[in-house]
């Protein structure tokens, strides 16, 4: 079973800023984030990224407690994968994320990895 690949906002900006977006179709094949990335995010998305959104919102109100909305809402959809990865910039996010025991990489991790 392929992993499934969840972006923060951060990694989806970056990539695009530097032309290099098509970077996680080529490493991935499907990306996939919730709707509050997508709004965050701003601008028109390409066929390969879906969007999902985690089914347990109470986790997600918790989550933002400690992190912005769009980490929370990449974290909570991770949660509830068998085996994600979680593409997560901020530290304090990635924090939230490692000690919930899920995978992380960053947007670098991305580019070292292309």
């Amino acid at each position: 079973m392929h992993k499934v690949i969840i972006s923060d906002t951060s990694c989806l900006i970056i990539l695009t800023k530097i032309g290099e977006f098509d970077l996680l179709r080529q490493l991935y094949k499907v990306v996939t984030i919730t709707q509050t990335i997508f709004l965050e995010f701003g601008d028109e998305l390409p066929h390969w990224i879906e969007i999902e959104n985690a089914s347990d919102s109470y986790r997600q109100q918790l989550l933002e407690l400690q992190v912005d909305a769009g980490e929370a809402s990449a974290i909570a959809l991770a949660l509830e994968m068998t085996d994600a990865i979680l593409i997560i910039d901020d530290w304090k996010g990635r924090q939230v994320a490692e000690r919930l025991g899920l995978s992380v990489t960053g947007t670098l991790g991305v580019i070292i990895k292309a």
